[in-house]
């Protein structure tokens, strides 16, 4: 005997709509994006919301009138400064000072770096650590500062010079010392933090790599030249980042 199956009718099911995989990642992670919160705040309010103000660079700027109400003038600054006679003396200036950051500033914290780690002495380490890496935290105000309070006509500097019976020298104002000071006054801030930053990279060295390399002969210099120099610079493109950024906010 046959069965006759009766077809049931079709419902109209309505779909419901999926939540974006995502967001549900999102919002089963919160707590981990709230910590990233004050992050993206900083970056937000500090690093892009000025840059709303490049727009007055395009604009023959008033402060009345205000970046939404000044009038466009296009290229015309930037034609004005690339016509100026002052813009090839600007730009060697530039460059030069650039040269010059790269040149001393790069292998200073290196070699500072590879002559701390090969202290024995931990506490005579850290302090030395710890004086050469407070300069970081001095902003560029602060450092102005020092550095007029010691190379003024009557600062720290010509008072120890005149103890020798030595003429005070014009450091502020004499243009060849302008480089010379620049950079050294970099210099000093930078280098300690650049060399923590080495010190951390030595530290990541596995000692096996050292005691394969005593076994094999090599002496203290063919370690730190074939062993510790190939692990630190891998960190050089972070430094030469980090003292392009202060150059430009010396030059500023």
């Amino acid at each position: 005997m046959e069965t006759k199956l009766r077809a049931l009718p079709r419902r109209n099911v309505r779909s419901v709509p999926k939540v974006n995989s995502s967001w549900k990642k999102v919002l089963h992670n919160y707590e981990l994006y709230l910590f990233l919160l004050p992050t993206l705040i900083y970056f937000i309010v500090f690093h892009y919301v000025p840059m709303y103000g490049v727009l007055i660079a395009f604009q023959d700027y008033m402060p009345t009138l205000g970046v939404s109400g000044s009038p466009w003038v296009g290229f015309e600054h930037f034609e004005r400064f690339f016509n100026s006679f002052q813009f090839w003396t600007l730009l060697e200036n530039t460059l030069e000072l650039s040269v010059l950051q790269l040149l001393f500033g790069f292998p200073l914290p290196i070699i500072i770096a590879l002559l701390l780690n090969q202290l024995r002495n931990q506490r005579y380490k850290k302090f030395v650590q710890t004086v050469i890496y407070a300069p970081h935290f001095i902003s560029v105000v602060v450092l102005v500062g020092m550095v007029y309070v010691f190379f003024s006509p009557n600062g720290l500097i010509n008072n120890f010079l005149m103890i020798f019976g030595a003429e005070p020298v014009h450091f502020m104002s004499q243009a060849g010392w302008f480089k010379p000071l620049y950079i050294s006054s970099g210099l000093w801030q930078e280098t300690g933090w650049a060399a923590i930053i080495y010190l951390a990279a030595l530290a990541g060295v596995s000692p096996e790599v050292h005691e394969a390399a005593i076994m094999d002969g090599a002496n203290k210099w063919q370690r730190i030249l074939h062993v510790d120099i190939p692990a630190i610079l891998t960190y050089g493109d972070d430094f030469i980042g980090t003292l392009s950024r202060k150059s430009h906010e010396h030059w500023v």
